[in-house]
């Protein structure tokens, strides 16, 4: 039995000589091409991945395809809540917001909007009757990660980077209503995971996991509700946010604009006033 094993292999050696011989040899100069298939290719023909971003595609579509993607400025009316371990913690406040492409923001709180929060690039201010005070840290790192997860970031920045990876997550619920889930991972992975109504398009819920300001990993969620179209636009009117599972804030609006002009003055700071001068004081070590 091994002579024969032996001799099969044999034959089976020479044969591929005979024919390694036979072939003309390929000059270095005329070497055949290596196939065009880059990393991004080969997930593009993957069945999950390409499910991944039809389903993407279809979402912006519906929330208002060009209009969607090429707005530059918002305005936003409503009335917003503050909880505190899942429960609210305040009778809520009026709110105005005027919101500019790609990084600045402008909050005014209370009837008399005497408290007016402004966020321009990666710096944030607090003005009140005291002046102007640069934001506590905490504070603004907090706004910071909302805005790298929001969506306009998500569909205008990452969906559009190729190095951003997509992928088909199943079925799920949000808010008590079925969705597809799908995850994106950005070139600095990044990841950010949506739930889309099947048969509407739209965004439903949104979830990202994080280290927070302790080093802690975090895990903070957003439900979309109420759409209504403004301008061409699919608008949430209800938003709810979720820390660890707990609810920690809400806004209905009122009122939505799009395109409206406004002025970059209206989003320009100085600081008057140290609001942690106090605390600093008392830090001193004494004589």
């Amino acid at each position: 039995m091994k002579t024969t094993k032996v001799l099969v292999v044999l034959i089976l050696f020479v044969s591929i000589a005979a024919v390694a011989q036979s072939a003309p040899a390929t000059p270095p100069s005329q070497a055949p091409a290596a196939p065009d298939k880059s990393l991004a290719s080969i997930a593009a023909q993957d069945p999950n991945t390409k499910k991944a971003k039809d389903l993407l595609q279809k979402m912006v579509v519906a929330l208002g395809g060009q209009a969607y993607l090429s707005y530059q400025t918002m305005t936003q009316e409503g009335r917003t809540y503050s909880f505190f371990q899942g429960r609210p913690n305040s009778a809520g406040n009026p709110f105005w917001r005027f919101w500019k492409f790609p990084d600045k923001d402008r909050v005014e709180f209370t009837k008399q909007r005497d408290v007016v929060y402004i966020y321009k690039g990666d710096e944030g201010y607090e003005v009140t009757y005291k002046g102007t005070a640069a934001m506590e840290r905490k504070e603004l790192e907090d706004y910071l990660l909302r805005r790298k997860y929001s969506m306009d970031n998500i569909v205008r920045i990452w969906m559009k980077d190729p190095a951003t990876l997509v992928l088909y997550e199943g079925s799920g619920i949000a808010d008590q209503q079925f969705v597809e889930q799908v995850t994106l991972m950005n070139k600095n992975n990044d990841a950010v995971t949506l739930g889309i109504d099947p048969n509407t398009g739209l965004p439903l819920k949104k979830t990202y996991t994080y280290r927070d300001y302790d080093g802690l990993k975090s895990t903070d969620s957003e439900i979309y509700a109420n759409y209504r179209p403004v301008q061409g636009i699919q608008t949430p009117h209800n938003i709810v946010r979720f820390h660890n599972d707990m609810q920690s804030g809400q806004r209905f609006l009122s009122k939505v604009e799009y395109n409206v002009p406004l002025d970059d003055n209206k989003f320009e700071s100085q600081v008057t006033y140290d609001m942690f001068k106090l605390d600093k004081e008392r830090q001193k070590p004494r004589p």
